[in-house]
């Protein structure tokens, strides 16, 4: 007992003989392993939904002469839409096509990546200077005919983009764009 002591007493008067303490390190965890137990093999899958796709997403289903047909509500005319509404454009082709058309698609937030202009049965060129001020607000703008423009928007939504669309619709016949529509 005696040792004990004399020993904890020159331990603590010492203290440039202790070493210092030396960290633990830690071992990686591994979240996975590599192969499954024989009994994992055998077992069914069982899959639980976090989350469901936002039923606002703006997805084009069809379009005719007469409008279009955006979420299973039908818009007559020329139409804006944007990423949580549908709103009707006040042009009558695209040669009526100014910035003042366009001011609704840089006032929105969030901010649009992305408008995609469908001129009708033709891919037309816009103004200039109406391209150039989208462009220094910002925000692309992609020119095509109004069928492939809507393929367009349908596919930049499905991608989870910030996207506005603004459509003229074409004078030549209906186009069905997606298999519900066809069904019917």
């Amino acid at each position: 007992m005696a040792a004990a002591f004399v020993l904890r007493n020159l331990y603590r008067a010492r203290p440039a003989l202790r070493s210092p303490p030396v960290p633990l390190r830690r071992a990686p965890r591994r979240g996975h392993r590599l192969t499954p137990v024989d009994d994992e093999l055998y077992q069914r899958t069982r899959i639980s939904l976090l989350q469901r796709e936002s039923p606002l997403a703006m997805y084009i289903d069809s379009y005719s002469s007469r409008g279009f047909v955006v979420n299973g509500n039908r818009v007559f005319g020329p139409c804006a839409l944007l990423p949580q509404s549908v709103v009707q454009w006040n042009v009558g082709s695209y040669q009526d096509i100014t910035e003042e058309s366009f001011s609704l698609f840089w006032m929105l937030e969030p901010r649009i990546e992305i408008v995609v202009v469908g001129t009708g049965d033709r891919t037309e060129r816009l103004q200039p200077h109406v391209l150039r001020a989208m462009r220094q607000r910002g925000i692309a703008v992609e020119v095509q005919d109004t069928p492939n423009a809507c393929a367009t928007f349908n596919f930049l939504c499905h991608e989870g983009r910030v996207t506005g669309a603004a459509l003229i619709p074409p004078p030549g016949g209906t186009a069905l764009t997606s298999q519900a529509q066809a069904a019917e």
